[in-house]
């Protein structure tokens, strides 16, 4: 129930606006919350939930009440109602749009006969994505996160997107904000990427995205868009940015690609996310992992299996679900996929598959349950050219009409790394982008900024144990050579001794960061910032003096950047790994003096 604020000024003299006035200020205030694209900064103090009252019981005597002179005579005062059309044609628009999104088959209203034929319960691993569980871990990420980014499949954007989770936020959770992420783009030609981006962000801001931690695509425009909630935010101490979806969309790998190593535990399957968890991007920004969850609708056991919501493994009788995937690839894909030239039907071209890779049983009989898990393998990890055209293809997006046009986040979608080689009409040019080069220049100028606040904060850990020296100079790294085996020794100024052996078990991204530093020159120092050059420790002394006082050469201020790179790349990353050779467990008390008793 609205309540009026008991201030005298509500009660007192104050100032009447007409009906007119007020039935436009509710207009314009619905319509600036309705839009994904704007946000009310300052609500008013006014009682604006007295708008959104609606009558909850029915007048009785409703002429009574209101008089006919009051409602159509000349002196009327009642305000005219909103309807959704104005004339027949908008109605007539309406009606046929409709008619043609509905779809017979869907229609549970209809009585169906089923000629004395009864269908079975529908298998429990259909039921994916639907338990009680999933949806309470989804509840709680909706309640906790002040940014919401539902992901979606480029190849399937419809599909994989749930109108219920969007009525529900809409409804309920009006105050949060959503946003599209439209990942595995690499999977589909750039010109259907531009599309689909300009199709869904009519309804909410939308970024095309690659998840991957070595060639990711859209990741400076993500992190730019959160940091602009974030001071949208600024009251808050920290923002949080929940991540829901379909199963098996990328949600866990979008994480990792933000913090550029694996924090979430990620596999090409449905389902490995159990529960929401909670990470770090940066001081005033969090991440939620949440899992896949699938609305309850009428989609058959073929989209769903098609979609990646069903673990093939798990599948029974995969080869009944072939016959779907035959249909939705061009043939030439799948002739130069599976070096199979012909087949009259999916059984036939089964048992091609299972002879040509050795998949056969006892008697040299095929083992078409096995090929057909790999075939839908390799649909749902994406070895598979396919995508969903999306509506109205083919009109340029420049002919389109002026009313139709939205606010877009600008990327460039021709630097996509598309991993397929598409033919035929699966190639076209891309659309011209507007404001790209401002969009460009504008992100080159916060680039460097972004990056060196995000470093500093994703990495406050790693800052703790530096010193903030202010300089760094060839006394500040110095590199000692003991021979080979022994390793390179560091040196830093006011801190302990590490050393770095070769038989030490890192991870392969530190064994050849530190291979490729023993095979090139030892005076240069290699950190993912650049190249610094260092002093071996067999130089006098006197020399470092000198350089430090300044005779000779002049010292070059480092960015702090630069000098979180350089103690990043001496510090040990896996501590327990070489506890055994670092700390002397067995022979610990050897030498002690034993009291005699």
């Amino acid at each position: 129930m609205a309540r009026v604020e008991p201030n005298q000024r509500w009660f007192g003299n104050s100032r009447v606006i007409s009906q007119n006035a007020l039935q436009k200020f509710q207009t314009e205030l619905g319509a600036a919350v309705k839009d994904p694209y704007k946000v009310v900064m300052k609500p008013t103090n006014l009682p604006i939930t007295l708008l959104n009252e609606k009558a909850k019981n029915a007048r009785v005597h409703l002429l009574e009440t209101e008089s006919f002179e009051s409602v159509f005579g000349p002196k009327k005062s009642r305000k005219r109602p909103n309807i959704a059309v104005k004339g027949m044609e908008e109605l007539k628009e309406l009606s046929e749009k409709r008619v043609d999104e509905y779809s017979n088959e869907k229609d549970s209203n209809i009585v169906r006969d089923n000629e004395g034929v009864k269908e079975l319960p529908r298998d429990w691993v259909m039921g994916a994505g639907q338990s009680r569980r999933i949806w309470n871990e989804l509840y709680k990420v909706v309640d906790s996160s002040d940014v919401l980014l539902q992901v979606l499949d480029a190849r399937d954007p419809l599909g994989t997107r749930s109108a219920y989770l969007e009525k529900y936020l809409k409804t309920e959770k009006p105050h949060k904000h959503l946003i599209f992420i439209l990942n595995k783009v690499d999977l589909v030609p750039t010109w259907v990427t531009q599309r689909w981006v300009a199709i869904l962000s009519k309804d909410y801001p939308t970024v095309a995205f690659h998840a991957s931690l070595t060639h990711p695509f859209g990741k400076g425009s993500l992190i730019n868009l959160l940091r602009q909630f974030a001071k949208l935010h600024i009251d808050k101490k920290q923002i949080s940015v929940g991540f829901i979806g379909y199963p098996n969309v990328g949600k866990s790998s979008i994480i990792n690609t933000l913090r550029s190593k694996k924090v979430c535990k990620v596999a090409p399957i449905a389902g490995e996310t159990k529960v929401w968890q909670y990470i770090t991007l940066m001081n005033r920004i969090y991440l939620i992992d949440c899992p896949g969850v699938v609305y309850p609708s009428a989609e058959t056991d073929t989209e769903k299996v098609l979609k990646g919501v069903v673990r093939v493994e798990l599948v029974n009788n995969p080869e009944d679900y072939i016959g779907a995937v035959l249909e939705r690839i061009r043939p030439e894909y799948v002739k130069k996929t599976y070096k199979i030239e012909e087949w009259n039907d999916p059984e036939h071209f089964l048992e091609q598959m299972a002879k040509r890779s050795g998949k056969l049983l006892k008697g040299g009989e095929p083992d078409i349950p096995s090929v057909a898990k790999m075939v839908l393998n390799d649909w749902q990890r994406g070895k598979l050219p396919f995508y969903c055209c999306p509506p109205g293809f083919e009109v340029p997006l420049n002919n389109r009409e002026k009313g139709q046009k939205s606010l877009e986040v600008v990327q460039d979608f021709g630097k996509i790394r598309v991993g397929h080689t598409f033919e035929g009409d699966d190639v076209k040019k891309l659309e011209p982008i507007k404001n790209l080069d401002k969009a460009e220049s504008e992100f080159s100028e916060e680039k460097s900024e972004i990056g060196e606040d995000s470093d500093s904060e994703i990495d406050e850990e790693e800052e703790t144990e530096i010193e903030q020296t202010g300089k760094v100079n060839s006394e500040d790294a110095e590199i000692k050579k003991k021979g080979k085996g022994n390793g390179n020794r560091v040196e830093h100024k006011g801190e302990q001794e590490i050393d770095y052996n070769e038989d030490s078990d890192d991870s392969g991204s530190d064994i050849s960061f530190y291979s490729d530093m023993e095979t090139e020159d030892p005076d240069k120092l290699y950190a993912a910032s650049g190249v610094f050059e260092v002093e071996d420790l067999g130089k006098k002394k006197t020399g470092a003096k000198n350089v430090q006082s300044g005779e000779g050469k002049s010292e070059k201020k480092l960015t702090s950047k630069q000098r979180r790179a350089i103690e990043r790349a001496h510090k040990r990353k896996k501590i327990g790994s070489n506890f055994y050779e670092v700390t002397n467990v067995k022979n610990r008390n050897r030498n002690r003096k034993k009291v005699k008793a």
